[in-house]
């Protein structure tokens, strides 16, 4: 690599920071990212980039060489109504990009720019993957299912970093996100007047404890050294203040860092919404699903990050695990790669807001270096 990554991608800071502001001001969610994807298939033809439609999904490949490494960004939003008075704010009503993939497309975008300019010095193929529907959506399923990984040595994703010090790159081996599971569960019992209770079969008291005795899995069942999550997050049920309800809704996620853990939680969630509505004299109707596994960074691949970072002369530090859930976990799972994060964290500029939070933002200053990084992966890349 006869050039300077980070100054390469210095030049065009300007742009990146463009991009990232035209996407985060018209939002679209999973599967609907219909002029985000238009936008960036422009510029990579005009860049000399393969292209493979997947939907809404873009891959794109340049180069040639024995191996091929995969660099991947996701592109949808979310159904969030933004609050952040800037001049970039998002123009659709109740949606918006708040957990970064704007940032990500465009650092993707830029760093597709320099690979394409520099593609004559390149010793293995660079796939470049603009994923749809990461929130909730398992787009990275769809693109699989289309090729996006066949073929691949390796894989990388950058994610901004709401917990992280702006323009740290946060890398971690091994588990990283949690794996993602889904409960829906509906108690049964016999409506009737709320002043003769003795008349019906009150399916609240059943919901409530099957609530309390569903957060009672971890802090009894699980070994205190692992990490789990059991979160109900809706519950819904009656009408009126003096109506016993025919039946309560309970709704929620259960985390997991190993699919053993995974499988166990959603056995034992089935069974005390099963056994407390049967203690209640209730019925209770069940479904549970694992939508995603854990985010589990291959050691080799994210030492290679590090040191490539470093090479660069940018700060690395480890980044915390955490229990939410990511679908870059499905090419981890057949691909060895790493999933990355840059900090955004600037308290000076008030960039302080969590993500999914309706005042989140980015560093847009440090954005650049998730390109660069990104470019220097590419070129990089030994196998």
């Amino acid at each position: 690599m006869n050039f300077n990554p980070v100054k390469e991608a210095e030049k065009i800071k300007d742009e990146i920071i463009a991009w990232r502001r035209d996407f985060h001001m018209y939002p679209e969610l999973g599967f609907e990212e219909e002029r985000t994807s238009k936008i960036v298939e422009e510029h990579l033809r005009e860049w000399g980039y393969k292209i493979k439609r997947a939907g809404t999904g873009i891959i794109a490949e340049i180069g040639s060489g024995d191996k091929t490494v995969a660099l991947r960004a996701d592109m949808d939003a979310l159904p969030i109504q933004e609050e952040n008075d800037v001049p970039y704010k998002s123009r659709v009503p109740g949606k918006m990009h708040a957990c970064g993939h704007d940032a990500h497309t465009a650092m993707l975008l830029g760093a597709a720019k320099i690979i394409a300019e520099h593609s004559d010095e390149l010793s293995n193929r660079v796939r470049l993957l603009f994923q749809p529907a990461e929130e909730g959506g398992n787009g990275a399923l769809k693109m699989i299912e289309a090729g996006a990984i066949e073929g691949v040595d390796a894989i990388f994703g950058i994610h901004v970093w709401a917990e992280l010090e702006s323009g740290v790159i946060g890398i971690r081996e091994g588990p990283f996100l949690a794996g993602v599971g889904k409960f829906v569960a509906k108690i049964i019992g016999k409506g009737g007047h709320g002043a003769a209770p003795h008349l019906s079969i009150d399916p609240i008291p059943a919901a409530a404890d099957a609530v309390l005795a569903l957060q009672r899995i971890v802090a009894r069942e699980v070994d205190p050294l692992d990490s789990a999550v059991v979160t109900v997050g809706r519950i819904q049920g009656g009408t009126a203040f003096n109506v016993i309800p025919q039946y309560v809704e309970l709704e929620g996620t259960f985390r997991f860092f190993t699919q053993e853990l995974g499988k166990f939680l959603e056995k034992r969630i089935r069974e005390i919404i099963e056994g407390t509505a049967k203690a209640h004299n209730c019925e209770a109707e069940i479904k549970t699903e694992i939508l995603g596994p854990p985010t589990i960074n291959d050691e080799k691949m994210a030492k290679f990050v590090a040191e490539t970072a470093k090479s660069l002369g940018l700060k690395v530090g480890e980044v915390r695990k955490t229990l939410g859930g990511e679908d870059f976990a499905f090419y981890l799972e057949k691909v060895p790669g790493a999933f990355i994060a840059l900090g955004i964290r600037n308290e000076k500029k008030g960039i302080v807001y969590p993500h999914h939070h309706p005042k989140f933002d980015v560093d847009e200053d440090v954005l650049y270096l998730g390109t660069a990084l990104e470019v220097a992966l590419a070129f990089n890349f030994k196998g």
